[in-house]
């Protein structure tokens, strides 16, 4: 039996835009489906939330003269675009999926309600969230916390553009060392940014560990998901990085 019978995977809106992290790149969008679809034949139950970075991220409210809470607002209207392409690409690999979204769009997605995203799960569906929280101010790195507990998913993969958590940013320091393992108090206090405080917090209360790793190398997913050693594992153990 697998380590972790049910997971959530977060991945962003950069990661969809492939190599400009920008748009749709149709390549990026069909390997994350094809990584889902290993997830999903290991017989582990799967949620996906998306982010929206491919579309809003460094817009700035005060450039644009428009407030944060409707910046905020625009990314998470976004975040259903995203999941509508993901759900597209990985029904193309002939595993059934459902939309569950916060913000309320009944022609296309269905709205989020903790049982039924369960239930679907149960039944071997692909639930892909969108809508983050449905607050502003609030990150999809919040949002993946907030459903992984809610949907009790016993562990969070974080894809990236990166294999793991590094002391600084690996793209600006290629010296920079990379941790096998952390804590989430120390990913706090050393504020290294994979995810929020919050989102680190709540992981924490909770008992869900974080598997950081790049999804630019395929066949990594099921690596994570299977609890082989790769990335960066983020948890409570004192166990040194």
């Amino acid at each position: 039996m697998p380590p972790y019978p049910r997971i959530l995977l977060k991945v962003s809106g950069e990661t969809l835009g492939g190599d400009a992290g920008s748009g749709f790149d149709r390549d990026a969008i069909q390997m994350i489906a094809t990584e889902i679809r290993d997830v999903c034949a290991a017989g582990i139950e799967l949620a996906v939330v998306v982010g929206a970075g491919n579309f809003v991220r460094g817009i700035e409210s005060d450039t644009l003269g428009i407030e944060r809470a409707t910046v905020d607002y625009m990314g998470m209207t976004a975040t259903i675009l995203n999941a509508l392409a993901l759900q597209s690409a990985v029904e193309g690999q002939g595993y059934p999926t459902r939309v569950l979204s916060v913000i309320q769009v009944d022609q296309v997605v269905e709205p989020y309600i903790r049982r039924r995203a369960q239930r679907h799960m149960e039944k071997g569906r692909v639930v892909i969230l969108a809508g983050g929280t449905g607050n502003p101010y609030c990150t999809t790195d919040t949002a993946a916390a907030l459903r992984s507990i809610e949907l009790d998913c016993r562990a969070i993969l974080k894809a990236t553009k990166v294999d793991g958590i590094y002391t600084e940013d690996p793209m600006k320091n290629p010296n920079a060392l990379k941790y096998d393992h952390i804590t989430y108090r120390q990913a706090i206090r050393e504020n290294l940014r994979i995810m929020d405080s919050t989102a680190f917090t709540m992981c924490e209360e909770h008992h869900v560990p974080i598997v950081v790793y790049s999804i630019k190398q395929p066949g990594n997913t099921i690596l994570a998901a299977t609890g082989k050693p790769i990335g960066t594992t983020v948890d409570s153990h004192e166990s040194g990085a």
